[in-house]
């Protein structure tokens, strides 16, 4: 009679993994890894495996065996765990509650998987190989960092005593094909007329601020617009961490740089948007404005950097001109609020809001232009909003976006830019329904 062999349990997989691992470690060369074509070393580490699972005394049939050859694989190549969802394109979002539970992000939405780490050093192990690829460190005494994969993907890892109940690691994804013009559209982000506004707004050279919550899909757009850039202009992208993919030729792309061990060394946002109008800019694009680097942002726009775009945290337009006004106060200037003010209403010329909503998809909610100075306010009108008019049963959010009637302004700087955009995509009963 044919032995009866049962399935792997987890914890004996996992088990047998951690044993196979140490073994497997045990017998590579790591140094003559690195100086071998990769395809070469997967073979020679398979065959290596299937010597060592064969020597194991847990019974495993084949599908299992090749499960833990590549989850092994996975652990000395890649990111042990995370390898699957890093090759699933519809995850956006990988999110690290301890090595317990992991989230990712599909559409929006927040979903729980079955992966796991085998514990806080397998967790730990990991966002040390992350961050020390790019020249990082993550320790008791530094316990929180960003960094970012090799692929763009953007980290943030936090520690214990911070982290209380363990180590944790989010992972924005940012796809090898960023989105297109073609796909906001068939995502329905914003309509034809917006996006023709938009595109003429940066052939127009501009200043646009776009401004949208955590996850609403700000650098995505901030690509997006980029995309409308001349390939005759010299670019200079200013960020914390490198996440544009501009496909331009001319493109010098800046990224600060934290402290040393012995907290030297920084290079904040601000020193490299100082620096980079010493560089002979077209245009400049900065990542995120999120402190001092605001100001000098700001008195590029008005010193003949013209085109340049930027992105802020903020839930409404009004609100990302306020948060400016703050930014540029944590510097420490005395310089008194009309001026300020004053300075905001002549550098930017238009607020994109964009969001996402309770249904996981993203939109322009409004499309707002900065018309100049009422007294002591900033003057800002709506050329295009999303009404939203309700929820279907399915959760999907039902709308509409709405010209409200309004010529912009700079409809006159887009013509003299040889930009003519038709006087109908601009009435109010020009509605596309959702």
């Amino acid at each position: 009679m044919a032995p009866i062999t049962t399935a792997v349990t987890r914890t004996d997989f996992g088990t047998v993994k951690a044993t196979i691992h140490r073994k497997l470690i045990q017998k590579l060369n790591l140094d003559r890894l690195t100086e071998v074509n990769r395809e070469d070393v997967r073979r020679e580490v398979t065959q290596i495996l299937e010597a060592l699972v064969v020597g194991e005394s847990t019974p495993m049939n084949l599908q299992e065996r090749e499960r833990l050859a590549q989850e092994v694989l996975d652990e000395v190549f890649g990111l042990g765990p995370l390898e699957p969802l890093l090759a699933d394109p519809t995850v956006s979002d990988i999110l690290v509650n301890t090595h317990k539970r992991v989230y990712v992000e599909r559409k929006g939405i927040l979903e729980m998987t079955s992966i796991q780490f085998r514990d806080d050093i397998h967790l730990m192990g990991i966002i040390d190989r992350i961050v020390s690829a790019v020249g990082r460190r993550v320790d008791e005494s530094s316990p929180m960092v960003d960094a970012r994969l090799a692929d763009g993907s953007r980290v943030n890892a936090i520690i214990p005593p911070l982290a209380v109940d363990g180590p944790c690691l989010s992972i924005r994804r940012f796809g090898r094909d960023p989105l297109t013009a073609d796909d906001l559209l068939r995502n329905s982000t914003l309509t034809p007329a917006m996006l023709e506004l938009l595109r003429g707004c940066v052939k127009a050279r501009l200043n646009i601020l776009v401004s949208g919550g955590t996850g609403a899909g700000k650098t995505t757009f901030l690509n997006v617009l980029s995309s409308y850039i001349s390939n005759r202009e010299r670019i200079v992208t200013v960020e914390d961490a490198a996440e544009l993919q501009l496909h331009q030729d001319h493109v010098v792309r800046l990224e600060t740089r934290p402290a040393n061990i012995e907290g030297k060394g920084a290079v904040q946002q601000r020193q490299l948007v100082i620096n980079s109008l010493r560089m002979r800019p077209d245009r400049i694009i900065v990542g995120e404005v999120r402190g001092e680097e605001a100001l000098d942002m700001l008195q590029a726009m008005n010193t003949g950097h013209d085109g340049s775009l930027t992105t802020i945290h903020a839930n409404t337009p009004r609100d990302a001109l306020s948060r400016l006004e703050t930014m540029v106060a944590m510097g420490s200037l005395n310089i008194p609020e009309n001026a300020l003010r004053r300075q905001i209403a002549s550098a930017i010329d238009v607020v994109v809001q964009v969001s996402r909503l309770s249904d996981g998809t993203r939109k322009v909610i409004s499309l707002a232009e900065i018309t100049g100075m009422e007294g002591d306010v900033v003057s800002m009108q709506d050329i295009f909003v999303f009404r939203k008019r309700g929820i279907r049963d399915n959760g999907e959010v039902l709308g509409e976006f709405i010209p409200t009637g309004i010529r912009p302004k700079f409809a006159e700087k887009l013509l003299v830019s040889g930009i003519q955009l038709p006087i109908s995509m601009f009435e109010s009963d020009h509605v596309l329904g959702l």
